[in-house]
């Protein structure tokens, strides 16, 4: 769920039943994969947007620390390798202003509010994904500056954003897994695009992550509090324009980072940091000046303390003028 990410939410933690390992899979829903092409800045110029987002991830398999498929027990006992598909929804509100505010930046408002169904296998035991839907609310205020020109056109678009996620989602802390992460983050970006040439373009969102405590956690591990630790994530895109001025087609990928170890009770977990790299191939229509149409395919690998499956996302992005 975004964030742009929106990926399969955890509460803390999968925590594993067995002797060997603990998982914990509790970074919020972040932004991976949800926007790629022409990020730095948006499509139409300033005004109100309202962008619709739908991602599916299926067949993503819980990785340990190793990489290595993870099992959970069933409602017999036994323990099994588990698997997690979502149905992802995002609604975005954007206002671009074209006052400028700091530095020659004009300030902007983005608002999203995401949504998820999320199914775990198996279903029938101990650790479960809640039957709930409705995501935590992202509010982030950004300055975007206006295109650096060159004699074809511009050649660097880009914008700053201060996206905070406040826990406003449905949280369960008898489920493993929930739409709702039940912590503040805090979870700035950088966002440009960098035209090679006025029709190859280079896009990248560079996020920090900062994760609050979350002191009602996944209820199995049996902590009064966990904590998430600090991570990095980034999209990047290149698209070339094959239809001018109506469809570019590209390659997109994702990496997620955690560098800080989790804390349960303050004290460090070993061997849990998450990662994960996507990539495939998307493109962007221009439907009109004001309608944007974009698709993205996501393989995911090098997953650790995650799931790791395939993502496909499409977004559709409206300019009010």
């Amino acid at each position: 769920m975004r964030r742009a990410h929106l990926s399969v939410i955890g509460g803390l933690a999968l925590g594993m039943l067995s002797s060997q390992t603990s998982l914990a899979y509790d970074l919020p829903s972040l932004n991976l994969g949800f926007t790629s092409f022409l990020d730095g800045a948006p499509p139409s110029g300033p005004g109100w947007y309202a962008q619709q987002y739908v991602q599916l991830y299926r067949s993503a398999r819980l990785k340990d620390g190793d990489g290595d498929n993870s099992a959970i027990p069933d409602r017999y006992g036994r323990l099994r390798t588990a698997e997690v598909d979502a149905n992802i929804g995002l609604t975005q509100l954007v206002y671009q202003s074209d006052q400028p505010l700091l530095l020659d930046g004009k300030w902007g408002l983005n608002l999203m509010l995401p949504y998820a169904s999320l199914e775990l296998d198996p279903d029938n035991g101990p650790i479960q994904a809640s039957g709930a839907n409705l995501g935590d609310l992202l509010v982030g205020p950004f300055l975007q500056w206006d295109p650096i020109m060159g004699p074809n056109g511009p050649r660097f678009v880009q914008r700053v954003e201060l996206q905070m996620i406040f826990p406003t989602g449905d949280y369960d802390a008898d489920k493993a897994i929930n739409p709702g992460s039940n912590v503040f983050s805090f979870d700035p970006y950088w966002a440009a695009t960098f035209f090679a040439t006025p029709k190859w373009t280079i896009s990248w969102r560079l996020h920090y992550l900062w994760n609050a405590k979350n002191d009602d956690p996944f209820r199995l591990l049996g902590a009064d509090d966990t904590q998430a630790g600090q991570a990095v994530h980034l999209n990047f895109a290149s698209a070339y324009e094959v239809i001018p001025q109506r469809l570019r087609l590209g390659l997109n990928g994702y990496y997620l980072k955690e560098f800080t170890d989790k804390r349960i009770d303050g004290d460090r977990i070993s061997d849990s940091q998450e990662q994960v790299l996507g990539l495939g191939p998307g493109l962007v229509y221009h439907l009109s000046k004001h309608d944007h149409l974009f698709f993205n395919a996501y393989w995911e690998t090098a997953a650790e303390n995650r799931p790791e499956g395939g993502r496909f996302n499409l977004r559709y992005v409206h300019h009010f003028h």
